[in-house]
Order: structure tokens, then C-alpha cells, then sequence
């Protein structure tokens, strides 16, 4: 459990009674227009056997985000507020609050189906299972899809480590057991601190699929992932310390999967700055724009070739 001097105001109290088959943790430093959607979005899960942890990672107005967490009104949502500490530390301490036997993490502007945790939890009654996966919608701030679902199933390890399938933390139910096998996150990342958990957790069994789109994912102005530059870089050191991990085990194929997932960061580095220099020379940022170009140039220099070769050979 977090002890007090890693809270603020008054310590969260322990709930009564038999523990909950789920626990969901939602840090937040922010809370901002769409946390109370999120929450809600939890409220209306047709598996009710679950509990909420809220971290209020230091957000500047504590006060509305309590007041959202009021204003959800359930006696399985809690608060926990704790000072500035990062996404790693605020969803680690969220799961030592908690009780449920299988973990899920819900960003704070992301939204769920009803059906989320009925059909994600029902494949942990198979003891090799460390985690579930479904499929992940990408929407805009007002909910309009913008991309479909397109996630597929895993055969092992070494896809999971390709990212081919699309396994990632927003649409990921992990056992309990297995999270705490592997230490949580790591805490010395601040971005990419959740593909480097599911490397971890896929050496260890099973990922099954769900193929139905349970989890909405938001793209907006607010998004981490709009970090191009600080995410390719934590993704790079990432991916590259499990590839020299890999290799020292002897494990060739899954050092080639990270070696591809290596290439394919070179590959959304440079396109991610693209886009952004586009923007940037529409409205008449000439400087910014020619930075961004430049930034692409040094960070990935072999990307034009990348993308050239994964278009041709896949």
C-alpha cells in the first residue's frame, strides 16, 4: 500500500468486503473535459464486479477533479491524490490501492464500451493467460471515429514485440500476478513506460485476443503521442535495451521483431515530423517548419529508405 507520505489530505480508505474481479486505475494530472466521460464510461460496464482507482497525479485543480470523481457518484470509484510523480508511479501506486485480480488502465480522455470488461476478463478463467487484448478505435475530441479497429491476433512473443497486432496499454487487461511478477512499470520512464511493460509481460504467456472495438482511444491537441520528438526517442531506447536483451539470450527472432519495431519508430519519427513541419509551414512558421525537417534528418536519417523497402516488402 502507498504509505501517507506519498499522499496528500486525507488517506484513501480501505473498501469492505470480498475483492472485486477487476481493478481499473486512471492517473490524471489534469482531469480535463473528457476524465468524467472516462469514468463513466466504466460506471456502465455490464460486468459490475470491479473497482475504480482515480490518481490525481498532482494536477494543478485538485478541485475539479474531485469534483468530476463526485459528480460519478459510485461507491467503487475512488480518489487517491498524490504529489506530481509521473504516470509510472501514479498507476503503480493506483494498483497497490487496489484489491482486483486482473488490472486495466483507462487514460483519462479514452472511453470504453459497455461490454469492455465482460469480454476482456472472460479468458483469465485460463491459467496460461497474462493478458487480453480487443480492438482500439481512434476518435476525435467530439467522439468521431477516425480510424477503425484493426488489431489482430497474436502468436506469441515475438509478435507482441513486432507490434504487429496492435496490443497496447489503453486496450490491455493484464492478470494481477504476472504485473507484479515483472515490478509494475518502470519508474524511471515518464513516456513509452507501457509498451516497455507489455515486452516484459509477453515472455510470460499467453495474449488472447478479443476481436470486438471495446476501447476508444482520443486524439486531440492534449495527446502525449503529440510529443513526436520525446515519445521516438523513449520508444528507440526502449525497444533497443529488450533487442540487446534479446540477443544476449540468444532469442534471434525476437531480437529481428524488436530490430523491426526499431525500424518502424524511424519510420513514424519521420512522418510525425512531416506532418507537423505541413502544419507548421501553413501557418506560416517557416522556422518551425525547417526545424521539425531537420529534427527528422538527424533522428532517422535512413527513414525514406525504411518506409521505401516496408512499402515494397511489407
Amino acid at each position: 500500500m502507498a504509505t501517507d507520505d506519498d499522499r496528500k489530505g486525507t488517506p484513501v480508505p480501505e473498501p469492505a468486503g470480498p475483492s472485486p474481479r477487476v481493478a481499473v486505475v486512471v492517473a490524471t494530472n489534469r482531469g480535463g473535459p473528457f476524465l468524467e466521460e472516462a469514468l463513466r464510461s466504466v460506471v456502465a460496464q455490464t460486468l459490475t464486479d470491479w473497482e475504480l482507482v482515480v490518481v490525481d497525479d498532482g494536477a494543478t485543480d485538485a478541485g475539479a477533479v474531485r469534483g468530476i470523481v463526485e459528480a460519478v457518484d459510485d461507491p467503487r470509484v475512488r480518489l487517491l491524490r498524490i504529489p506530481a510523480s509521473g504516470v509510472s508511479r501514479a498507476r503503480d501506486l493506483g494498483v497497490e490501492e487496489s484489491r482486483g485480480a486482473v488490472l486495466a488502465f483507462l487514460d483519462d480522455d479514452d472511453r470504453w464500451d459497455s461490454r469492455r470488461l465482460e469480454l476482456g476478463v472472460a479468458p483469465f478463467d485460463d491459467a496460461d493467460v497474462v493478458a487480453t487484448y480487443c480492438g482500439l478505435r481512434t476518435i476525435d475530441a467530439a467522439g468521431n471515429e477516425l480510424v477503425g479497429a484493426d488489431q489482430r491476433e497474436v502468436s506469441g512473443p515475438v509478435d507482441v514485440a513486432a507490434g504487429v497486432a496492435g496490443v497496447l496499454a489503453p486496450n490491455v487487461l493484464v492478470r494481477r500476478t504476472a504485473f507484479d511478477a515483472v515490478g509494475g512499470f518502470d519508474l524511471r520512464l515518464a513516456l513509452g513506460e507501457d509498451l516497455d511493460l507489455l515486452l516484459r509481460l509477453a515472455g510470460r504467456g499467453r495474449f488472447v485476443f478479443v476481436p470486438a472495438p471495446l476501447v476508444d482511444y482520443r486524439y486531440h491537441e492534449g495527446n502525449t503521442t503529440r510529443r513526436y520528438r520525446d515519445l521516438a526517442g523513449a520508444i528507440r531506447a526502449i525497444v533497443r535495451q529488450h533487442r540487446d536483451a534479446a540477443r544476449a539470450a540468444g532469442d534471434e527472432p525476437l531480437a529481428r521483431a524488436l530490430t523491426g519495431r526499431d525500424e518502424a519508430n524511424d519510420r513514424f519519427a519521420a512522418w510525425s515530423a512531416a506532418r507537423a513541419a505541413r502544419a507548421s509551414w501553413r501557418a506560416g512558421a517557416r522556422r518551425a517548419a525547417v526545424g521539425d525537417l531537420a529534427w527528422a534528418a538527424r533522428f532517422a536519417p535512413r527513414a525514406p529508405w525504411l518506409w521505401l523497402r516496408h512499402r515494397v516488402i511489407g
